[in-house]
């Protein structure tokens, strides 16, 4: 019996330990190379927000945030806005929420750093999501 604990044990001990989340910090341009992602630290989780765009959206660079549901985030600035927020790792990957200003919605999110190059960004509706790939900007 003895043996037998100790050969778990060490099977235990032996075991490769749990992936972690890559980081995923630094700027990233988006599927559709419309604008620039900044992920960085935001306190206790990662954020996201919109840096540069790439291509100026119809009503300029001063556009606003007019498609959003709470009319009182309506007046605040596209360019600067959290996209990506309360990403948090689990496992080897990241956690948190996304935010589509062109519909106005924010959805379920999973990040996933592919390599040095590339992210995967997921955004979530129950069990369906959508899968988008970022390129490293910097």
């Amino acid at each position: 019996m003895v043996r037998l604990v100790s050969l778990a044990l060490v099977g235990l001990l032996s075991a490769a330990p749990l992936a972690a989340a890559e980081p995923i910090d630094g700027l990233w341009t988006t599927a559709d190379r419309s604008g620039q992602i900044r992920v960085a630290d935001c306190g206790a989780t990662r954020c996201g927000k919109l840096a540069k765009f790439l291509v100026t959206p119809p009503q300029g660079t001063d556009q606003r945030d007019v498609n959003n549901p709470d009319r009182s985030l309506r007046a605040r600035r596209i360019l600067g806005l959290p996209i990506l927020t309360g990403f948090k790792p689990d496992g080897d990957v990241w956690r948190g929420t996304i935010y589509d200003p062109k519909s106005g919605k924010s959805y379920r999110s999973i990040v996933k750093r592919r390599n040095a190059s590339t992210l995967e960004v997921k955004g979530c509706i129950g069990p369906f999501c959508q899968t988008q790939v970022w390129r490293k900007a910097d």
